[in-house]
């Protein structure tokens, strides 16, 4: 046995022990190839078995007090951090009691840090502000992986805010729509390589696959000569002003359960994709940064 199989089986076995409340032992430390290492239906006998000479339900019972103390845990750890995290400010409702029941049940299997912490921030988000967070939302973190997570950090970073329809959205490009003498194309389009900025397709795929982010790419309206269009950057605004008529902007969009999961996150707009609007955008917009206190 090599170092790295007798590693594995180690850890294989401090974690079989976590989740039964009991150790692994073997059987065996020469299996013979005869008739006593098979069974009565001529299976071959495991090598291994659990330590315990308990019975099966006695055990079970075990497990399940094991899984119980390990909720609570959980529970408590994301209760203790949503008092961390809440402000001392004015509110005057509570939480729908459903609601919180809905956030007990889907939050007590969480034990990663990470993910406790998001958890944290959404119940005091929902003690603050009661309706900011959906049952849909809940659900959608439940089954969110630390990777998926982190693919929604990476995206946040590149996302900004439109007050105009209260949403989140990542530029893509623009283009200037055809002439009667071009009609069958879309101009010279534009369009930013977000791949530099360090976020990858397979992120904004993911985003996708959790129904935080549309399909479809979006387009806006024709912008005409002087129009702005104006999105917010955690501490930054940009506004975008048309040196031309026609101009139309592409972008992904947030959808709803998105647009609630991404109050979570409090990223700064990523530098390197700040420079790619910038170098995208002036040729045919005038853009101004302001500072945001």
């Amino acid at each position: 046995m090599t170092v790295k199989t007798a590693q594995a089986r180690i850890k294989l076995a401090n974690i079989i022990e976590s989740l039964l409340g009991y150790s692994v032992t073997k059987v065996s430390n020469t299996p013979a190839a005869d008739e006593k290492t098979y069974n009565t239906q001529g299976k071959a006998k495991s090598l291994y078995r659990i330590n315990s000479e308990h019975s099966v339900l006695a055990r079970a019972q075990k497990r399940q007090d094991l899984l119980l103390i390990k909720q609570q845990q959980n529970i408590e750890t994301i209760l203790a951090l949503a008092m961390e995290f809440c402000p001392d400010v004015a509110c005057a409702k509570q939480p729908d009691a459903d609601w919180v029941e809905h956030f007990i049940a889907l939050c007590e299997d969480t034990s990663n840090q990470s993910m406790q912490t998001l958890w944290a921030k959404i119940f005091t988000g929902e003690t603050i502000s009661p309706g900011t967070f959906s049952i849909k939302s809940l659900q959608t973190l439940k089954h969110m992986t630390q990777r998926e997570a982190d693919s929604l950090r990476k995206c946040v970073s590149i996302s900004g805010y439109n007050e105009k329809d209260s949403s989140h959205l990542i530029f893509l490009g623009y283009y200037k729509k055809p002439s009667l003498f071009d009609l069958l194309g879309k101009g010279n389009k534009v369009s930013l390589s977000i791949g530099k900025s360090g976020v990858s397709f397979p992120d904004v795929l993911t985003l996708m696959d959790l129904n935080l982010l549309y399909r479809k790419e979006i387009e806006s309206a024709a912008l005409k000569v002087g129009q702005e269009f104006t999105l917010s950057f955690l501490s930054q605004k940009l506004t975008l002003k048309a040196k031309s008529n026609d101009l139309v902007l592409s972008y992904y969009k947030f959808t709803q359960t998105g647009d609630e999961l991404f109050r979570l996150m409090n990223y700064p707009i990523n530098k390197v994709y700040k420079q790619l609007i910038a170098s995208s955008f002036e040729g045919e917009f005038e853009l101004v940064w302001h500072s945001l206190k």
